[in-house]
This record gives C-alpha cells, sequence and structure tokens, in this order.
C-alpha cells in the first residue's frame, strides 16, 4: 500500500514552478502576481489562505490579500473584483469560499475576468473543461491528476468513481478522469445523495474520489482490494483529547480502508497540499497567457 503524501507531491511541483520563476525573474520581468479576498474570519478559510500567501512567497510570487468585513456588501465585494480586474499587475484572483448569505457567490464567480480565474469556477472556464480546450482546472481536481502524475498511477481503462457532483470538485474531477490524456482514460460513474446501491458502485471502482463532505462516511466494506482511494474530505470533528480541540477528518475511514488499498491519499497530509499547488501552476499559465 502506498501513502500517496501531499507534502511530498507538492514539493515536487513548487520546486518546478520557483525555477520557471526564477529565470524570470532573471530575466528581469516582474513575478506573477495572485491576489485573495477574503471576507470574513471563518477559521478554514484563515488558514487555507495563509497557506496560499506562504506558498506563493517560497516560490517567488508576489502576493496581495485583501479583507474584507463578513457584513460587505455585495456592491462592495464587486467592485473589488472589478478593480483587480483591471490592475495590469494582477495575473489571478480568487475569492475565498464560501461567502456571507448575502453575497451571491454565482455572481462573484461570474465578476472575474476569465483571464484570470485561476480558482477555475468561471462558466468559460468549466465550459472549455468540458470541451477539452486548454483553461484553468479547478484547483483540487488538478491537485489530483498532479498527484497521478507524481505517483505513476495507471489509470487507462480503470472504473473511476466520484461520490460528489460539485462544481469545485465532483464534475470537474470526472471529466479530467475520462478526458483523453495520460492520466485519464477512464471509465467514470459520478454517485451523489440520490444514487441507489452506492455500496456496490464503489466495490467495482479501481479508482474510488470520495468529495461529499461527511467524515469517515467511506468505509472497507465499500473499498474493493487493490483500489487508488483519493479523500478530498476535509472537515473539522470536535474532539476534546485534541490539542485545538478538534481532528480534521476526511471523507474515508482512513485507518479501516487503508490496509485494502493499493493507494492512498492521507487526510491530513494528502489532496489540500495538491489543491495549492494546482492554484500556483494555474496562476503560473495566467502570468504566461497574459505577459507572454
Amino acid at each position: 500500500m502506498i501513502v500517496l503524501d501531499g507534502k511530498v507531491a507538492a514539493a515536487a511541483t513548487k520546486d518546478q514552478l520557483k525555477e520557471e520563476v526564477d529565470a524570470i525573474i532573471r530575466a528581469g520581468r516582474p513575478a506573477p502576481h495572485l491576489a485573495a479576498i477574503l471576507v470574513g474570519n471563518n477559521g478554514a478559510s484563515e488558514t487555507y489562505v495563509a497557506s496560499k500567501v506562504k506558498q506563493c512567497a517560497e516560490i517567488g510570487f508576489q502576493s496581495t490579500l485583501i479583507r474584507l468585513d463578513a457584513d460587505v456588501s455585495e456592491e462592495h465585494l464587486l467592485e473589488k473584483i472589478e478593480s483587480l480586474n483591471n490592475d495590469p499587475s494582477v495575473d489571478g484572483i480568487l475569492v475565498q469560499l464560501p461567502l456571507p448569505k448575502q453575497v451571491n457567490e454565482q455572481k462573484v464567480i461570474e465578476a472575474i475576468d476569465p483571464a484570470k480565474d485561476v480558482d477555475g469556477f468561471h462558466p468559460a472556464s468549466a465550459g472549455k473543461l468540458v470541451q477539452g480546450l486548454p483553461t484553468f482546472i479547478p484547483a483540487t481536481p488538478y491537485g489530483i491528476m498532479l498527484m497521478l502524475e507524481h505517483f505513476n498511477l495507471e489509470t487507462k481503462g480503470k472504473h473511476a468513481v466520484v461520490i460528489g457532483r460539485s462544481n469545485i470538485v465532483g464534475r470537474p474531477m470526472s471529466i479530467l478522469l475520462s478526458s483523453n490524456n495520460r492520466f485519464g482514460n477512464c471509465t467514470v460513474t459520478i454517485c451523489h445523495s440520490h444514487t441507489h446501491n452506492l455500496k456496490e458502485i464503489c466495490l467495482q471502482a479501481d479508482i474510488l474520489v470520495a468529495a461529499l463532505g461527511k467524515p469517515e462516511f467511506v468505509k472497507a466494506d465499500m473499498v474493493k482490494e487493490g483500489a487508488i482511494v483519493i479523500d478530498v474530505g476535509i472537515t473539522r470533528v470536535e474532539d476534546n483529547t485534541a490539542k485545538k480541540g478538534f481532528r480534521i477528518k476526511g471523507d474515508v475511514a482512513y485507518n479501516e480502508v487503508a490496509p485494502k488499498t493499493a493507494a492512498i491519499t492521507p487526510v491530513p497530509g494528502g489532496v489540500g497540499l495538491m489543491t495549492i499547488a494546482g492554484l500556483l501552476k494555474n496562476t503560473l499559465q495566467a502570468y504566461k497567457q497574459r505577459r507572454g
């Protein structure tokens, strides 16, 4: 059984990116610039954005963090996005989700210039992904594909089952795994809350991607021997015995599932780290497309 260590795979991606950024800077050109907007003070979002800013610095990116109060108006947030759209020094824009109730998330996503949509959520990006055209891939599915590539896991002809159909993970993941490329060419089944016989379908999976947001939902009796298991879940679960008062749990019951697998991602330390790697690759891509 191989533990798909996100720290190792992400480090390899970041080393490659740093080499490219160093070459850009040596040529006297400005570094790629990622701008992030954080609304409110959600603990998980704070941690995630702080990690993005830190890793931008590690590879030589410029980064800007714009903080807005939780009661910010939708109009003011859209004005901030428009100012970043019009700023020629900014290559990539991300608005950390979730957003407060008074803000329409879809309207915010669509307000971002598709040329700077490094989260890959804009309908223009999603449409290109469906058609197999070059585009910004949502960071988590992109990170998973980078992980499959790093560990050289065979996917061609495999049956992949994706649990979850969100626009952020499930749907784009199914498209990537079924695409005609080196780490695609799977036959893909998407499962969701209305799927009948979920256990039986999961037991057919050579590759199982769990992205439903329910801690330890996938048990050992849902996974066949020798499967590759990708755990996208990351949920804070209260635990008085833990130093911070909580533990991070994935969607897979790791301790009981891992012995049955050929390869599995841990939580934490797996897909989450690769998500940021995917975002950084998108930002460099945006830089190249905009500045040549």
